[in-house]
């Protein structure tokens, strides 16, 4: 029996989500992604048996690293606004290598339900509703729902990336300009999320 080449699963996996998630080609076809892997189309299918498993897969592993995001800041000890401003910075950083992956998600999410159920995160996001409601109390934030907050947080990262093809056109950008402008972003979402 043949062993199954671990490298050219991986190198197919990852180059689906560069497809997906950087170059934001969401309908890409098992030959698009096959030819941007430099392997024939069978090996794609002897991989994953379909389009399907193979976004699933890529699926998940998206949901893991957004998960590991959202850990960075419910779980460290910093101070509040701290884990805040890491969390924006990793994210931000991650978000400009793969800017369509939370397209690519929420569109997944949209198709299939949510087919990722991951372990304590229900309470995790309740600890972290907390941490918000105690900042909240002390007079660091405006008196809102914590869920109000988190939105916030996330509109204001997201929104301008999805957008980014055409603010783009609108004000005539190039990458690096756009790329500038959303370094600048952190100490703006921090400005607009907390008192002063």
């Amino acid at each position: 029996m043949a062993t199954r080449d671990t490298g050219t699963e991986k190198l197919i996996k990852d180059t689906a989500k560069r497809v997906f998630f950087a170059e934001g080609r969401l309908h890409a076809t098992t030959q698009d992604i096959a030819d941007a892997a430099g392997v024939n189309r069978t090996l794609v299918n002897y991989y994953f048996r379909s389009k399907d498993t193979l976004i699933t897969q890529v699926y998940e592993e998206g949901m893991n690293d957004l998960s590991q995001r959202l850990a960075q800041v419910m779980e460290t000890e910093k101070p509040f606004r701290e884990r805040i401003e890491d969390f924006i910075d990793v994210f931000m950083a991650d978000s400009m290598e793969f800017p369509y992956q939370e397209t690519f998600l929420i569109t997944e999410m949209n198709t299939r339900g949510n087919l990722y159920h991951k372990e304590n995160m229900s309470e995790k996001v309740e600890n972290f509703s907390k941490q918000i409601q105690a900042e909240m109390d002390a007079g660091r934030l405006e008196k809102m729902d914590p869920i109000h907050f988190a939105m916030n947080m996330f509109s204001m990262m997201i929104y301008p990336l999805v957008m980014k093809p055409m603010y783009k056109q609108f004000y005539s950008m190039d990458d690096e300009q756009f790329n500038r402008m959303m370094l600048e972003r952190k100490q703006l979402v921090c400005n607009m999320l907390f008192k002063k």
